[in-house]
């Protein structure tokens, strides 16, 4: 009996269904991990910044210490969000969940958007969706303003996540304005779309640029779009300088208390982004058929930028990577629904696939995030990586405005729910005394420190509270309150 094989237009059928319901239960898994909110890395200050808002407006301080300085981080949508926070009055967190839904729904809107600027197959921004979030390598990677699936769950509700989806946006429009010869509005509000998307998030929208520029490169444009274009570049920098809580152009000044961070971005490339060389692959392809291709310029920037980032030392440049990641994975998807012949997309879709799935395996572990390791089979379990506790366990006695004595790592934590700290946890450039403040935190934890001058640090910054490990209380005349989990402490200052 001879079986009937689907025919190639069935196959085909199967492929274009697979990917959007992929797309589909990978949403729904974010939107549960939203429901969950996992804390890890900065979300204790952006929790913090809302926090700063809600009380003050239009004068917020500093969100990690008691000090009357301006932040990076009082953004146009952090200062939207402390609005809402303030008219409504919920936890932050609430807040929180409410931007990252905004952010996931601009980020899915903005790569449909500029995917179909590229291509007008209908299932080429299911399959770029599914490139941006697994294409990326056998370790685990996660940070602020890159798009893997486990890196998204963690940053969902970081202003990165909502500048990114304001770049998919912005490169859509541009290359639709250049396509179209659009008016003077379009330009003008491409100009101030630049600059909401750098004061958001500043590497997110050094990203954006180089992608806008690629596809000004791509298009050569016609004289009369280039006047109308400096007037949008003119626009927007007025814009970042009119900006109130913060001095942009500061910024370029202030990368040297950065660079140690950001270090870690140049170290394993091979296993945290090999299987986007998948795409670089696909790039090569491209340049033959085009060599003025848009995301083979916006790869090429963004390269050598990264690359230039490491070799001179300025490892903060490494948060430019994503502008490398981001043509390449698309291309990845864009060579499948666009290559010639039948057998070469299948070919591809194949390759593709197996390296979809590869990156799949190494994420797995973001599935813990919504239903907990334990209900995890063991070899996805091993993938898991615990959130961390917070600090809710404090708030029954400190309150807000109160100054707590901390480490750097709660010290990430605490401002989140009111107080402050006396060092901030994360590298600040606008406190002038960043420096002396942690020199203090040091020299109160150091053993060898006497009683009379830890007491003199705690009234020079007016500590009311310290949180310590159980046993590890420099004064013996702290006042011990409550019992947190991982054997902290938390101490009153009599």
């Amino acid at each position: 009996m001879r079986v009937a094989r689907p025919s190639g237009g069935a196959a085909a059928a199967v492929g274009r269904a697979v990917a959007p319901a992929a797309v589909a239960l990978v949403l729904v898994l974010l939107l549960l991990v939203i429901v969950r909110l996992p804390w890890a890395g900065d979300l204790g200050m952006h929790a913090a910044t809302l926090q700063r808002l809600r009380h003050s407006l239009p004068h917020p301080g500093s969100p990690l210490v008691d000090a009357d300085t301006p932040s990076p981080y009082y953004s146009p949508w952090m200062l939207v969000l402390g609005i809402v926070a303030k008219a409504t009055g919920p936890s932050v967190f609430v807040v929180l969940r409410v931007g990252a839904l905004a952010g996931l729904t601009l980020l899915v809107t903005g790569v449909w958007r500029y995917v179909r600027t590229l291509s007008d197959r209908p299932v080429a921004p299911a399959v770029a969706l599914l490139c941006l979030l697994f294409l990326w390598g056998p370790l685990l990677f996660e940070w602020s303003g890159f798009l893997g699936l486990n890196s998204l769950a963690l940053t969902v509700s970081y202003p990165s996540v909502f500048a990114l989806g304001l770049a998919f946006h912005f490169w859509a429009w541009l290359a639709r304005a250049l396509r179209r010869d659009a008016g003077w509005g379009t330009w003008l509000g491409l100009g101030a779309l630049w600059a909401v998307i750098l004061l958001v998030h500043q590497f997110s929208g050094v990203v954006a640029s180089l992608g806008a520029l690629a596809t000004l490169v791509a298009a050569r444009p016609a004289r009369e779009v280039l006047l109308r274009l400096g007037a949008a570049v003119l626009l927007g920098l007025a814009a970042l300088w009119a900006w109130p809580y913060y001095d942009f152009y500061a910024l370029f000044s202030a990368g040297a208390g950065l660079e140690a961070v950001h270090r870690p971005l140049y170290r394993d490339l091979l296993g945290r982004f090999g299987l986007a060389l998948l795409g670089v692959v696909a790039l090569g392809l491209r340049l033959r058929r085009d060599g003025r291709d848009p995301l083979v310029v916006f790869f090429v920037l963004g390269a050598v930028v990264f690359a230039a980032g490491g070799v001179s030392g300025h490892y903060s440049w490494g948060r430019v990577l994503p502008a490398a990641l981001i043509p390449a994975q698309l291309a990845a998807a864009l060579e499948v629904v666009s290559a010639g012949r039948r057998s070469v997309r299948t070919a591809w879709a194949c390759v593709l696939g197996a390296a979809l799935l590869a990156g799949a395996w190494t994420q797995a572990g973001t599935l813990g995030y919504v239903v907990g390791r334990a209900a995890l089979p063991g070899a996805v379990a091993a993938k898991y990586r615990a959130p961390w506790t917070g600090y809710r366990w404090i708030t029954p006695w400190v309150k807000y405005g109160d100054v707590v004595m901390a480490r750097t790592f709660p010290a990430r934590q605490i401002p989140a729910y009111g107080p402050y700290t006396v060092a901030p946890g994360y590298p600040d450039v606008f406190l002038p005394d960043a420096g002396r403040r942690d020199a203090a935190v040091r020299r109160y934890f150091a053993a060898g420190t006497p009683v009379g001058e830890r007491r003199g640090i705690a009234r020079e910054y007016g500590v009311r509270w310290v949180v310590d490990r159980a046993g590890g209380a420099p004064d013996p005349g702290l006042r011990k309150v409550a019992d947190g989990p991982g054997g902290q402490v938390l101490y009153a200052v009599r």
